[in-house]
């Protein structure tokens, strides 16, 4: 009887060392749908950059008189009025004076120049969205450019919550008045400030139309 319970002692403990002997499974994550999910989401995206590329090469051979050029960025754009004299363009440090308005590929003007002058810009240091945002930097003043925008170069998959859609490509026309550096612009605003008659002159700043904080592009 004694060997038998030591027996059995014996044998329990074999077993319990060799159980911790075993080498521990790894952890899975905890959720194993974000890796599907994702997949997904790139298969959806690039359909949608398929969808949009067609949509604007079609815009652009039914145009063939227009010569579009295509940036580095994944937009397009024309001159209505080019400066072939200057070689600036604005940099960060400046600010930029533009007009401009926004139509879809149809051509139809959701934003018009009117709604959306004037347009005072400090470069790089303001919220604007993306193709804005590169496009001003390759403009010479005087110069009026036509960009066509995919919908990750403008308000993406949220739009402007207002007149703009969901994942719509946009058309920008933009007039480039002038530029200047941001001390000489400040420079002039306080002497216009200072100088009594000039004061009526001083024109209110209208902040860029921008897209939404949250909007990804």
């Amino acid at each position: 009887m004694k060997n038998l319970k030591l027996f059995t002692s014996i044998f329990l403990l074999l077993v319990l060392v060799s159980s911790c002997k075993q080498p521990q499974e790894a952890r899975r994550p905890i959720s194993q749908a974000s890796g599907s999910f994702m997949k997904k989401s790139i298969v959806k995206n690039k359909k949608l950059v398929a969808t949009e590329e067609t949509q604007i090469q079609a815009l652009i051979k039914s145009n063939p008189a227009v010569k579009y050029s295509a940036s580095k960025k994944g937009y397009w754009y024309s001159y209505d009025i080019q400066n072939k004299l200057d070689s600036l363009t604005p940099k960060k440090g400046d600010v930029a004076f533009f007009d401009y308005e926004i139509k879809d590929l149809k051509g139809t003007i959701i934003y018009s120049e009117l709604e959306l002058r004037p347009q005072i810009y400090y470069v790089d240091k303001q919220n604007i969205i993306m193709g804005l945002r590169d496009g001003i930097k390759l403009m010479r003043k005087g110069e009026k450019v036509n960009f066509i925008f995919p919908s990750n170069m403008g308000y993406g998959y949220r739009g402007d919550q207002k007149k703009i859609g969901m994942n719509q490509p946009i058309i920008c026309t933009v007039t480039l008045r002038d530029f200047k550096s941001e001390v000489l612009y400040k420079k002039e605003n306080t002497l216009k400030v200072k100088t009594p008659a000039a004061t009526a002159t001083v024109q209110e700043e209208k902040p860029v139309l921008t897209k939404p904080k949250d909007t990804l592009n």
